[in-house]
């Protein structure tokens, strides 16, 4: 926008500069010429009182002289009263040219070798018409234009660079206030919800700038809104805990029981979680700082012996992979439990009891696989279950569980996918990415990292079967 306007103002420039420029030097040049043969009459005029006295050939040599334009002037007496035509000077005009001139009786120039003369006329006394010629130089006609012009030139291009210097400043103005308000909707679209602009430059980007710190403040209060909305609707959960953490209490010994009491407390303390983290508006999705985040390995070892014990009661056949050695991630410890226990709860709410399923997680220079596949029946509309609130269309399902996995995987810049898995069902890919960098869909650096991904896809896949 800056340079657009910097170009339009010196095309404006320019076109206004040639337009009185062109014609004011001709003025100049026109002028000049006019200066010549103005001095060239005056010359002649200084000889005519003369010939209107006396023809004689000596005098007239004493008058030329004195005129001071004696090598570039010429006097041209007629013949009469039986005395000789008289010619004083170097003639340079044509003899038909003088001969004109002295019928018409009146003055003209005609051009002649390296300048122009003037024929004057002046009557003698005896009637006679005798021509007077004055030679003016080329030089003298273009005497004081070549320095004109160049003063002209000069002061257009001056105009020209500093209408664009005035333009320049003027699109610094209007662009400045523009890019502050392009960084702030961007800022405010990556979640940096203390993102405002300066209230400055034009009026419309002034207005334009009041607007979106006035939406800003309305996305801040929105979100507080939601998360107060969500602290209280998690709050309301306490009281159906209590009495059922009572029940549960009271259920004896076993491992029924012992896995009720289990689930029960680990229940409460996801409820206190969802209060905590909307009353202190904080992200959990991704762990901060160096050497954060969790142990993927242990995580999944540590919910597998909780599902397999449920698993047992059902007749499910289970199988776990690569948690043998410690495989970091950058998610917090919390996220990956609840992702965990919402898809593996899947599993158990949409699956017939006796259903295989599987955990595998993989890990890669750059990212982290994480594959729960089941033996079930599968989803018809993978794209539907992804959708936040529709779920798989199921009784009972919301969607709200795969979300969760989703953002997890997308906070760290990767994604998740749903497929058809080796058991026969669904198969649910988490790819974590460890940099922490967005996903390159274009360009080259893109297409080798989904070549690497798929590459490694392909070795994951074939890696995986039911022992």
């Amino acid at each position: 926008m800056r340079w657009a306007l910097v170009r339009v103002c010196l095309a404006i420039a320019a076109m206004v500069v040639v337009a009185f420029a062109v014609p004011l030097g001709l003025v100049i040049k026109e002028m000049a010429r006019d200066r010549a043969f103005s001095n060239a009459e005056r010359e002649a005029a200084a000889v005519a009182p003369a010939l209107s006295i006396t023809t004689d050939r000596d005098q007239l040599d004493k008058v030329v002289a004195s005129a001071g334009a004696d090598s570039g002037m010429a006097v041209h007496i007629p013949a009469g009263d039986g005395k000789a035509a008289v010619d004083i000077g170097r003639q340079r005009a044509a003899d038909k040219d003088i001969a004109t001139v002295r019928k018409l009786g009146r003055a003209s120039t005609t051009e002649v070798p390296g300048g122009s003369v003037l024929l004057q006329p002046v009557a003698l006394s005896s009637g006679e018409i005798s021509v007077v010629e004055v030679y003016v130089p080329e030089a003298e006609v273009s005497n004081g234009v070549g320095t004109a012009w160049a003063v002209l030139a000069g002061v257009g291009i001056a105009l020209i660079v500093g209408s664009v210097a005035v333009a320049d400043r003027l699109g610094v103005r209007m662009v400045q206030p523009a890019q502050r308000l392009v960084e702030g909707a961007h800022e405010l679209g990556e979640g940096k919800l203390g993102a405002r602009v300066p209230e400055e430059g034009p009026t419309e980007l002034r207005l334009a700038a009041v607007a979106f710190n006035s939406m800003a403040d309305q996305v801040v209060q929105l979100l507080a809104n939601e998360r107060e909305l969500a602290a209280d609707l998690s709050h309301r959960l306490r009281t159906p805990l209590t009495v059922l953490r009572l029940n549960a209490a009271s259920l004896g010994e076993g491992p029924a029981a012992e896995q009720t009491r289990t689930a029960v407390a680990q229940l409460e303390k996801e409820v206190d979680t969802i209060i905590r983290t909307a009353r202190e508006a904080k992200p959990q999705t991704v762990a901060a700082g160096p050497g954060a985040g969790c142990d993927a390995a242990e995580v999944v070892r540590e919910r597998m012996r909780f599902w397999s014990a449920l698993a047992e009661d059902e007749g499910r056949k289970v199988r776990v992979a690569g948690v043998e050695r410690p495989v970091r991630i950058p998610v917090a410890r919390a996220d990956l439990v609840a992702a965990l226990d919402a898809l593996l709860g899947n599993v158990f709410r949409h699956t017939p009891e006796g259903t295989a399923f599987a955990v595998d997680v993989h890990n890669s220079e750059d990212a982290v696989i994480v594959l729960v596949s089941d033996a079930g029946s599968g989803i018809r509309d993978p794209e539907a279950a992804m959708a936040r609130g529709r779920g798989s269309g199921s009784a009972g399902s919301t969607g709200l569980g795969l979300d969760i996995v989703r953002r997890l995987a997308e906070a760290t810049g990767g994604d998740v996918r749903i497929g058809s898995s080796v058991l026969g069902g669904t198969e649910v890919r988490i790819w974590i990415q460890l940099d922490g960098r967005e996903p390159e869909r274009n360009g080259h650096r893109g297409a080798v990292r989904r070549r690497r991904r798929g590459r490694l896809v392909s070795t994951f896949n074939r890696s995986r079967s039911l022992p």
